[in-house]
């Protein structure tokens, strides 16, 4: 005999203090406790009636014979194993996570059934005359036989969600290396790829490259939408934009960002996402090294980012194309700004800052003055000594891209950056 258990083993193991005889009369209702079980769940869970579908009607039957024959034989043997019943009712909950249904379902089911389990075995236990006390008991083990079911339910259910997501992300995972991948994949699979990983392809899109941020193990932001896929690239955390050109574009990112430094790509057809990439890189590159200029319309950030900025390399295009050709540039200043440079680095460089200003401001020497802190005067008296040092005309239309390209080229050599 085994050994009555103390109030807390009571608590939690309610079985063991119903006597083992009480199994007996139990056992020969089963088959009808059963079938009572199965029609009440069909009667008042909905989602559960399928007329059409024998082989769903099959399992609602075995985990209603499996769970009461377990429970029938825990009042006989309180020691008997558990991993049977376990398992079943952990592949119940696993399958309707595969399934897609919420598990509230099947906890409704759950209490249905174990309420018509204890009505049915109350009627007949007092059709027997026996003690109120056994039907008291059995209430205890009913609620928390059920409670031991659902557990194992739940169990099965979150594994399944969790082995779900973590397919999903390496899915994502593949889909992004589809994406940036150099040269680019074929369409075809790029499509089932963004399929199977549920995420719509967009017409164009666009790639965010983040300088790695100390203390984030080099991982990229927390808490991305889902429309975001996020990922590494060269040791930098990146993100692929859908649909970068509708209203708010990358800006409403703004929060989600907040705090990380880093550079948007263009945006590009799908096919062409690398190149969206690449750009973003360059971006950064010249960013993080201080030699980044402003973008039009905007005042310029001298010196390394602070943190939390966010640039478009499309904003910045004549650095970085003078950047991929910054050798043939520098050439092509030396020979084209000579004249600056026979002048010295203390005058030629304010000639040349001079000229800059009055290039980006359409020869306007009011505007130029007041970009440069001087009188209009002042600059009105060095234009006309840069005509003089100069055997071509600087201010013809056909050269004023070709100076603004370089000038900025020959300050840096000259070490002065310009404005």
């Amino acid at each position: 005999m085994h050994a009555r258990p103390s109030g807390d083993e009571l608590s939690a193991q309610p079985w063991r203090d119903v006597p083992r005889e009480e199994a007996r009369w139990m056992r020969p209702h089963l088959p009808a406790l059963v079938d009572s079980m199965v029609e009440g769940v069909l009667r008042h869970v909905p989602e559960y009636a399928r007329p059409d579908d024998p082989v769903y009607l099959d399992v609602m039957r075995v985990a209603a014979e499996q769970g009461m024959g377990h429970f029938v034989q825990m009042i006989a043997d309180p020691d008997a194993s558990w991993q049977e019943v376990h398992q079943v009712f952990f592949d119940i909950g696993y399958g309707e996570a595969v399934e897609g249904r919420s598990l509230e379902h099947l906890q409704n089911a759950l209490r249905i059934a174990s309420r018509t389990a204890w009505r049915y075995l109350s009627r007949e236990a007092d059709r027997l005359q026996k003690p109120r006390e056994l039907a008291i008991s059995l209430a205890e083990v009913n609620f928390a036989y059920l409670d031991l079911l659902a557990s194992a339910a739940a169990q099965g259910y979150a594994r399944a969600r969790e082995k779900a997501a973590g397919e999903r992300e390496q899915r994502r995972g593949r889909l992004l290396s589809l994406l940036l991948s150099q040269p680019p994949a074929p369409r075809d699979i790029v499509a089932e790829q963004a399929t199977l990983a549920g995420w719509p392809l967009p017409e164009r899109l666009a790639v965010i490259v983040l300088s790695p941020r100390p203390g984030s193990g080099g991982e990229g932001p927390a808490g991305l939408p889902p429309t975001l896929l996020s990922g590494l690239d060269r040791g930098r955390p990146c993100l692929v934009v859908p649909d970068p050109d509708r209203p708010g574009g990358t800006d409403r990112l703004t929060a989600t960002l907040a705090g990380w430094t880093g550079a948007v790509g263009p945006a590009v057809p799908v096919d062409q996402a690398g190149v969206s990439l690449h750009w973003a890189h360059r971006a950064l590159d010249l960013m993080a090294a201080g030699r980044l200029g402003h973008a039009p319309g905007r005042k310029a950030a001298k010196g390394r980012p602070r943190p939390g900025v966010l640039v478009h390399a499309d904003r910045h295009l004549p650095d970085l194309l003078l950047q991929e050709g910054w050798t043939l540039a520098e050439a092509a200043a030396r020979r084209r700004l000579a004249p600056l440079t026979a002048l010295g680095p203390h005058r030629g460089g304010r000639l040349a800052l001079t000229l800059l200003e009055l290039l980006r401001h359409g020869f306007n020497a009011t505007d130029a003055a007041e970009a440069l802190c001087v009188h209009p005067q002042t600059v009105r008296y060095r234009l006309a000594q840069l005509h003089e040092v100069f055997d071509h005309d600087i201010e013809d239309p056909a050269l004023r891209l070709e100076l603004m390209l370089l000038l900025p080229v020959w300050l840096r050599d000259a070490g002065q950056e310009p404005a």
